[in-house]
């Protein structure tokens, strides 16, 4: 099978690994790909948001199936431009990719389809949620307890548009349930818990998130099931009856309340970073599942996963997220996985022979072991291998899952 992976960072480079570990496989390209991409298959400079250029390359290159990570070339048609030129593809068509691109149109579903979610708010009046209403890279959330903070955070919402959402602020840990999805059936891929904000304790600025783990102990096989069954599955019926069937991956981002789940959003594709702990506790064919679920085949009822935690910690470039100080030298990537250690590029250049940072999220260091103790050690460990001037990253992450299997 010929694959076109779409994207550049830690979620297509996670997405490589996988895909090289099937036998299915025969070419992997990859648009523009990075420099942990190019180990494994042929990188194009090609952005993932040309879509005319992604068509060319499917067609040149004869591709099987086209995998588009990132939100953005979803939300601008990627998919239909693709599926139109006779190309399969692992990802929604714009109009189903609304329910990321807008959180207007995923509240107006949500209600459709009677999930449980955040009430919305007719004022920004503290305590609450302030949601830029398109696409903002995880940037355009700001959690507001004071209303100082809601008036410092109204004009950087409107940054990303005017539209806003304002809601509820929901109290619990948050977690990210995904299903794959071939417009009428789904299996559902492990539950997984990212940490949003910059700093330790959950503090500081929202990010693009700066790390995650799975299995989520909050989240046994039951509750999850039943989440697919409450919120998933009723959303999909709900886009499949606007004539906007939705193929992919949905993944539905969930506040744990006292009173039950409730959808903070929903995203168009898999998240970054949970892709980087999802999928190495996959047994199960992705790749095979992939181009099941893009050609309408898809026959599966559940996907086998391996008994191992994952965790992931990313680690960032100085200034992050307010700015991303690029060109930096990075080394010590062969030490941190010379034990086993996976290392995921998310904003990497090679020149020269040198490895650069080329972006706020730098690389993703994802460990496995027999308990979330042992997967978080690892994953510090290789850390501490890892140099870069300015690099900064959490102490915390899966922390709360250590202390609560012990």
């Amino acid at each position: 099978m010929r694959v076109l992976l779409a994207g550049a960072g830690g979620r297509e480079h996670a997405l490589a690994r996988t895909f090289v570990r099937s036998p299915l496989l025969t070419e992997l390209h990859a648009a523009p790909g990075n420099p942990g991409i190019a180990r494994v298959g042929r990188c194009h400079p090609i952005r993932a948001d040309d879509v005319d250029g992604l068509v060319e390359l499917a067609l040149a290159h004869r591709i099987d199936l086209a995998v588009i990570g990132p939100e953005a070339p979803l939300v601008a048609g990627a998919a239909d431009a693709l599926r139109h030129a006779g190309v399969p593809v692992l990802g929604p068509s714009a109009a189903a990719a609304r329910i990321e691109g807008s959180k207007a149109f995923a509240k107006d579903v949500m209600r459709a389809a009677g999930v449980p979610m955040a009430r919305e708010l007719s004022e920004p009046v503290a305590p609450c949620v302030i949601k830029a209403d398109g696409l903002a890279a995880g940037k355009g959330v700001f959690v507001c307890q004071t209303q100082p903070e809601v008036d410092d955070a109204l004009p950087k919402a409107r940054v990303f548009g005017e539209t806003l959402v304002i809601e509820e602020l929901l109290v619990g840990p948050e977690a990210s349930v995904f299903v794959l999805t071939d417009g009428e059936r789904c299996v559902t891929l492990p539950a997984a818990q990212d940490y949003k904000r910059i700093g330790d304790g959950d503090t500081g600025p929202n990010t693009g998130g700066m790390g995650a783990y799975s299995p989520v102990p909050a989240l046994p096989d039951a509750v999850v099931s039943d989440i697919v069954e409450q919120v998933h599955r009723p959303v999909l019926a709900e886009l499949a009856n606007r004539r906007a069937p939705f193929i992919g991956v949905l993944y539905a981002g969930l506040m744990l309340t006292t009173s039950g789940p409730k959808v903070l959003e929903f995203n168009c594709r898999l998240g970054d970073p949970e892709t980087q702990v999802v999928l190495p506790r996959l047994s199960t064919d992705f790749l095979a599942l992939a181009h099941a679920a893009a050609t309408g085949a898809l026959d599966a009822t559940e996907v086998d996963v391996l008994p191992d935690c994952a965790v992931t910690v990313v680690l960032a470039s100085r200034g992050y997220p307010e700015s991303s100080e690029v060109g930096v030298e990075i080394s010590g990537l062969a030490d941190a996985e010379s034990d086993g250690t996976v290392v995921f590029h998310a904003g990497t250049a090679q020149r020269d022979g040198s490895l650069l940072s080329a972006g706020g999220r730098v690389l993703n260091v994802t460990a496995l072991g027999p308990t979330m103790a042992a997967a978080r050690d690892k994953a510090y460990g290789a850390i501490e291998r890892i140099h870069f001037p300015g690099a900064q990253y959490r102490r915390d992450i899966a922390l709360r899952a250590v202390s609560t299997s012990e």
